[in-house]
């Protein structure tokens, strides 16, 4: 029997009416995808996020995280600066303990109007984060460990492909 996914999400509160909705939006989907959502974790801004990434892609039993926010633009390049710095930070998380972190970030450079026509964004996601760790769970299982790499790849695009 297969271990079920384990799923961290760390949401934003700025722009909450945008996130809260892409906060349910990931629970649906992680439900839909027989994953579980072990922990929510909510922080001031998307800013703040990679510290509290980290405190959770530290924890043995969440498999993956969620990263969910909407930086709308303002007068100035504010957005931008954080938006940039804060995935950066983030994808470096997923490289540094080896597990994998969906983007759902909207923005920057987008109105009101346009976050809250991008809060579908969780659901790619939390799929992105399911698709990954299968993907690696199976990378190197076999003897052979470039077979292994192999098998696990086009199992993976049979099941998602």
């Amino acid at each position: 029997m297969n271990k079920k996914i384990n799923l961290g999400i760390v949401a934003s509160e700025f722009n909450y009416d945008i996130t809260f909705a892409m906060v349910e939006l990931a629970r649906e989907h992680a439900r839909f995808l027989e994953a579980d959502i072990a922990e929510i974790v909510k922080v001031p801004g998307v800013f703040d996020m990679p510290l509290a990434v980290k405190k959770l892609i530290q924890m043995e039993d969440i498999d993956g995280i969620v990263v969910l926010g909407a930086v709308i633009e303002g007068q100035t390049e504010h957005d931008e600066i954080v938006a940039q710095h804060a995935s950066r930070k983030i994808s470096d998380l997923a490289v540094e303990f080896g597990k994998p972190i969906g983007l759902g970030i909207a923005g920057p450079g987008m109105s009101r109007l346009e976050a809250h026509q991008r809060v579908e964004y969780a659901k790619r996601a939390v799929e992105a984060v399911v698709k990954m760790v299968k993907v690696l769970n199976g990378i190197g299982k076999s003897s052979e460990s470039t077979e292994g790499s192999e098998d696990a790849v086009k199992g993976f695009f049979k099941e998602f492909g």
